[in-house]
């Protein structure tokens, strides 16, 4: 027997880990198993190269719990530990196993797998019990040794009776820590963090049907045929899948395969996803992974079924900021990679180097398969647009190097259906849709049926109209305008009269003299009365509309942008909405409103401004119904 003091730096480090070093203390279990999983592949690798003359056999890691003790025990049959390896390992905690392990063995080119980087991470059990014991066999020729500790630096080290190779952590679970006496609990544990893991994982044992017993038929006193019931047998219930998809080759893989994995990450995810890209690289950094494009809404549910990040198949967080570029954050699947820095809890990631080269290769990667997709079945890739142009117009918003990929393959769709890439759409409008000051008009609307006749004023001039409703598409049409020469200009088609959005020729010869003009605004302004509305005289087609509602695209395009955070330096975030009344100084019915008396002029006015606002949607309450009244009386 030994008796002595564990080598720490402070007089007792217990209660800084579990109070400071893990900010969750359910992390202790994933911690435990990792080094059971350490120790399985260790030996696996030893076996491999000749150096252990043992068999690894059907080697798992065994979780029990005794409710009546108050122990929780993590069973492993790797490599185990001699007296003085325990001395080495587990009393000098600053000492981690698993790195002197990789730096022995550094040159061999054989994968190890081995999970551990940090020797503090067997403490990490001591934040839910007030005593620990370790049984540890070494595959060695070497007696057991049994180490416990309460929780203080003190510690004892005795030979013990185990026969069997492999280690023991039995847990003393402390009075504030039943909770991980709960068989649910545990199970929701494994579940979280170790449904992957590279090593088996026994919780119990479950009832299955005896594949060896065929049910016999039996016949009753009728002549009725029935089987008699399955025998059923016990086996060990195995919580984890040690060979999920993203550890596969792609090649190995068929579309089923990933289907099944998308379900198995999202048992609640009803839909299937859109399509999977496969993450597969060993230079400069070790990283596998499956990301899917789930069907996306306008009401993005970020908090669900996020990207997880796995180091060597063990779960770390599905907070993966950093290492997943900001817009493909909206994706689901794994990311895997053993070279991600993480602080000592493996918890979160650390600032670091390699985590910019590793979201900078998913970033192409991704914009290389969308590519790939678009290219190879561009129909499938336009019906699937919908569900995935916010991921991609937020990209081409967030990573300059994905804009210039994607403009290649983002796409554009006009009311009429179809869609144009950014290449297409200028080469398509650059004759009809280019002003007499050469300026580039791509018109756009947001919403058909709202904007419907401005859309028809456009198309009846020949115009293309493309129909751009993303929560983000002022910031990208911003970009767009900012990134080619400066002659491509993005419009509303309610912006302003089709006439005035892409001119043609000089002004058109107005009907009203100018004394005849000035007399008009301030009735109108005063029969109008809408602070809210500026009235723009304009001489347009005599078939236009006489009073027409717009927008301008200056104002309405910052107030969206402020709307989903950008164009704050404008002010404005408060800002009242903002119309333009454009008056058609040609039309008749205006020509009439300067003929007829005061009463009559304000019929006219009241009947046209409502029939401006009601074709944009903003005549509503007390005002469409007097809108209403009016109208039946007309028609009497």
């Amino acid at each position: 027997m030994s008796k002595g003091n564990i080598n720490v730096s402070v007089e007792n480090i217990f209660p800084l880990i579990k109070k400071f070093l893990y900010s969750d203390h359910e992390i202790f279990l994933r911690e435990l198993i990792s080094n059971g999983t350490d120790a399985t592949t260790k030996l696996k690798h030893l076996i491999s190269i000749g150096e252990a003359k043992t068999e690894l056999g059907d080697a798992k890691i065994e979780i029990s719990i005794d409710k009546d003790a108050k122990t929780l025990t993590i069973k492993d049959q790797g490599l185990g530990m001699t007296a003085d390896e325990v001395e080495k390992y587990i009393n000098q905690i600053a000492f981690s196993g698993a790195e002197e392990f990789l730096d022995k063995y550094k040159d061999d080119k054989n994968e190890t797998g081995v999970i551990g980087h940090f020797g503090l991470g067997f403490y990490s059990a001591f934040m839910v019990a007030d005593k620990v014991e370790i049984i540890t066999k070494s595959f060695k020729d070497e007696p057991a040794a049994h180490w416990t500790c309460d929780g203080s630096p003190e510690y004892t080290l005795v030979e013990h009776d185990k026969s069997d190779r492999g280690t023991e952590i039995i847990l003393h679970i402390a009075e504030d820590s039943t909770e991980f006496l709960e068989e649910g609990k545990i199970r929701g544990l494994l579940t979280k963090y170790n449904r992957f893991n590279q090593v088996p994982i026994k919780f119990g044992t479950k009832k299955i049907n005896d594949p060896e017993h065929e049910p016999a038929t039996i016949t009753d006193k009728d002549g009725k045929e029935t089987k008699e019931p399955h025998r059923q047998i016990e086996v060990d219930d195995i919580i984890n899948n040690t060979n999920p998809a993203w550890t596969k080759k792609p090649a190995d893989l068929e579309k089923e395969d990933y289907d099944n994995f998308y379900r198995e990450l999202y048992p609640m995810q009803f839909e299937e996803s859109l399509f999977h890209i496969h993450l597969n690289v060993d230079y400069p950094f070790n990283l596998t992974g499956i990301l899917f494009f789930p069907k996306l809404t306008q009401n993005l549910d970020m908090q669900k079924d996020k990207i997880q990040l796995y180091q060597n198949q063990v779960f770390v967080t599905d907070n993966v900021e950093g290492i997943v570029p900001d817009f493909l954050q909206m994706l689901k699947g794994v990311i895997d990679s053993p070279d991600i820095p993480l602080n000592v809890s493996r918890s979160y990631l650390q600032a670091d180097g390699a985590v910019k080269k590793i979201s900078g290769y998913i970033t192409k990667k991704v914009a290389d398969k969308l590519a790939s997709l678009f290219k190879k079945d561009r129909e499938d890739f336009e019906k699937k647009w919908n569900d995935i142009k916010v991921i991609i117009e937020y990209g081409m918003l967030s990573e300059d190097k994905f804009f210039d990929k994607a403009k290649k393959f983002a796409l554009y769709p006009t009311v009429d259906d179809t869609y144009f890439t950014f290449d297409e759409l200028v080469e398509k409008t650059k004759d009809t849709q280019t002003d007499k000051d050469g300026n580039h008009v791509i018109l756009y609307a947001a919403n058909k049926d709202a904007q419907h006749s401005y859309i028809q004023a456009a198309k009846d001039k020949g115009y293309q109209v493309l129909i751009l409703d993303s929560p983000i598409v002022s910031h990208l049409m911003q970009k767009l305008e900012t990134s080619g020469d400066g002659k491509i200009k993005f419009s509303r088609v309610d912006a302003d009269h089709i006439d005035n959005l892409i001119k043609k020729d000089d002004n058109v010869i107005s009907k009203l003299s100018d004394e005849e003009k000035e007399k008009l605004k301030p009735v109108i302004e005063g029969a109008v009365n809408n602070s809210s509305y500026t009235v723009q005289l304009e001489a347009m087609d005599s078939n236009a509309s006489p009073f027409m509602i717009t927008v301008p695209e200056f104002m309405r395009r910052m107030k969206e942008m402020q709307a989903t955070g950008g164009g704050g330096m404008f002010g404005m975030g408060n800002m009242p909405d903002m119309y333009n009344l454009v008056v058609n100084t040609n039309s008749p019915l205006v020509s009439e409103i300067l003929a007829v008396d005061e009463e009559k002029q304000k019929g006219l006015i009241s009947q046209a401004f409502d029939l401006a606002k009601l074709s944009q949607n903003l005549l509503h309450g007390e005002e469409l119904t007097n809108f209403i009244k009016r109208s039946y009386e007309l028609i009497k």
